[in-house]
C-alpha cells in the first residue's frame, strides 16, 4: 500500500470512527464506503464526512461497487454475544452471526483482490469464541488497552493482516477530558475522601441510564466540599469493601468516587440531566464532549442527534487512536517495502 489514494470498505461503520483514524494517520481516501443500519449513527457519519452510505450488511452482494478495488476492509462487528458483560450467547446471539457476514464479504474481496488489508476489532471473550475468529482470520490478535492513548480502561482485540504493536502511553487522565478544567479526582472510602491518580472504567452504551444498582457509571461530582471528582456507582458495605447483593445500604456508601483516574469502558446504555444526591454532595455524568475526548474523537462530532444517542454511539464506537496506531503500523509497513 503507498501513499496514493486508497479504497476502504467499512462494515458495521457506526458513526465513521474508521474515517477519523484514516485522516490522522495514513492516507488519502478516494472511496470510503459505509455500511450502517443505525440511522442516528448515520446522521453523524454524514454530519462530519462525504462517505457513500451502502446500508445493511446482510444485502451486501447487491452492493453497487468494484471490490476488486477495495485495499482496506475496516470492520467492529457487534460484540453484544461475546461479552463478558453480555449474556455470552456467542455465536449463537444474531448480532454475533453478523461476523460471518463480515467473513463472506472478506474472502469475496480477497478472491479479487488478494492483497486487500483487514482490520477487525472486536471485545474481551471466552477463549472458545476468541479461537473461532482467529482461526477464520488466519492472523493472531493483539490485546489494547485504550487507556494507553486515552483517559478509559477500554481493552479490545484487533486482528490485522500486518504487523502491529502496542501504542505508547500518552499518559492521558480523566482530569483531562473534563470540560470545567478540574485537576484532582477523589475516591470515597467509608466516608472519606482520597486522591488517586489512575484510569476512569470503560464508557459503554448504556451509560445514558447513568449511576444504577448494578452497574457502575462514570459521575463527576459537580458540587462538594472537597473538589469535582468521579464517581463510580459501585456498592460498598460499612467497611468500605465492594458487596453486591446488598441494596439497602446508603448511597452516600456505597457510591466510590475516583479520579486522576482512567474512566471504564464506554458503553451505549445515562438519562440525560440524572444527578445523584447525598445530603451534602451533587454528582453529574460526564457529558457527550467528555464521552467523545475520551474516545479521542473531536469535539462536538456527535452533535446532531439526542444526547441518549450520542451517548449510546460513543459506547458503541472505537478510541480513534487505538485505530489510527494502527494504521500508522500499515502506513510504515508500506513504506519500508518501497
Amino acid at each position: 500500500m503507498t501513499n496514493n489514494e486508497i479504497n476502504v470498505l467499512s462494515l458495521f461503520d457506526g458513526m465513521s470512527c474508521g474515517r477519523v483514524a484514516l485522516q490522522r494517520s495514513i492516507h488519502n481516501v478516494g472511496n470510503y464506503f459505509a455500511s450502517e443500519v443505525d440511522k442516528y449513527a448515520i446522521t453523524v457519519s454524514n454530519n462530519n464526512h462525504d462517505n457513500n452510505q451502502l446500508g445493511d450488511v446482510c444485502n451486501w452482494m447487491e452492493w453497487d461497487i468494484d471490490f476488486s478495488k477495495i485495499d482496506l476492509v475496516l470492520a467492529g462487528s457487534p460484540c453484544q454475544g461475546f461479552s463478558f458483560t453480555g449474556k455470552q450467547l456467542g455465536f449463537d446471539d444474531p448480532r454475533s452471526k453478523l461476523f460471518f457476514i463480515f467473513i463472506d464479504i472478506l474472502n469475496y474481496i480477497k478472491s479479487v483482490n488478494p492483497n486487500v488489508k483487514f482490520l477487525l476489532e472486536n471485545v474481551q471473550m471466552k477463549k472458545e469464541y476468541l479461537n473461532v475468529i482467529t482461526d477464520m482470520l488466519q492472523v493472531e490478535p493483539i490485546l489494547i488497552n485504550s487507556s494507553l492513548v486515552s483517559a478509559q480502561n477500554r481493552k479490545r482485540y484487533y486482528w490485522c493482516n500486518w504487523e502491529v504493536s502496542q501504542p505508547e502511553d500518552q499518559g492521558i487522565v480523566l482530569k483531562d477530558v473534563l470540560e470545567n478544567g478540574d485537576n484532582s479526582i477523589w475516591i470515597k472510602n467509608r466516608g472519606e475522601w482520597y486522591e488517586r491518580e489512575d484510569k476512569d472504567m470503560c464508557l459503554d452504551a448504556n451509560y445514558f441510564k447513568g449511576v444504577d444498582n448494578h452497574g457502575q457509571r462514570s459521575m463527576v461530582r459537580s458540587d462538594s466540599p472537597v473538589r469535582s471528582g468521579i464517581m463510580v456507582g459501585r456498592r460498598l458495605n460499612e467497611d468500605g469493601k465492594r458487596e453486591d447483593n446488598n441494596k439497602d445500604i446508603p448511597l452516600v456508601q456505597r457510591i466510590e468516587v475516583r479520579g486522576h483516574d482512567k474512566t471504564g469502558t464506554l458503553t451505549t446504555a445515562l438519562k440525560d440531566n440524572l444527578v445523584c444526591k447525598t445530603d451534602t454532595q451533587e454528582y453529574r455524568k460526564l457529558t457527550p464532549i467528555e464521552c467523545e475526548r475520551l474516545q479521542t474523537l473531536p469535539d462536538n462530532y456527535t452533535q446532531g442527534v439526542s444526547n441518549t444517542q450520542r451517548y449510546k454511539m460513543l459506547g458503541n464506537g472505537w478510541t480513534v487512536d487505538v485505530i489510527s496506531h494502527l494504521l500508522n503500523c500499515l502506513k510504515e509497513e508500506a513504506n519500508d517495502g518501497n
